[in-house]
């Protein structure tokens, strides 16, 4: 009789507490997966540009910002076109919208788009489309917020994994 009990209650608890231990043994490796990633992501803003111009209208900047890939982690260009970036006057930024195609100067909405062609004149060294390290990353946009030359601008970028850089620097 003793001997039924204990392998009833070993089989009780093989079955209430194994699907736990397994689900936390996802839960860490997944968390554990995100993490190292992160932790792997490193990138630098190396030089930055800003052209104001009242004309054509509407008055603003066009704003280039050029980053390197110093961490070991790969990015895809889908990965890159999730990304957040903010933009604009250092008191009166915006968050952009990703656009594929370059568009004229807008009043409409503030946009960002990326530059990573194959040579001659891009920055995809190896052509494999993938944001490798040691490979730059140039970011273009457009603000009106920007109203004058001299006045402080704010850059951020933030990739889809949360790692951020940002940088403010005065519009020429």
């Amino acid at each position: 009789m003793l001997l039924i009990t204990g392998v009833v209650a070993a089989a009780i608890l093989i079955v209430a507490v194994l699907p736990v231990i397994w689900g936390m043994v996802g839960t860490f490796s997944s968390a554990s997966a995100t993490t190292d990633r992160s932790m792997r992501t490193d990138f630098k803003i190396v030089t930055t540009y800003s052209d104001y111009s009242a004309t054509p209208a509407p008055a603003g900047a066009t704003l280039q910002v050029w980053m390197k890939n110093t961490g070991t982690a790969r990015f895809a260009l889908s990965e890159i076109s999730s990304a957040d970036v903010f933009f604009g006057k250092s008191d009166s930024f915006g968050r952009a919208n990703y656009t594929s195609v370059p568009p004229l100067r807008s009043a409409a909405h503030l946009k960002w788009w990326y530059i990573f062609n194959p040579p001659p004149g891009g920055t995809d060294l190896n052509q494999n489309g993938i944001w490798d390290p040691g490979e730059t990353l140039e970011i273009d946009s457009f603000s009106q917020s920007v109203g004058k030359v001299g006045d402080p601008v704010y850059f951020q970028f933030t990739l889809p994994n949360s790692v951020t850089r940002s940088l403010e620097f005065t519009a020429a």
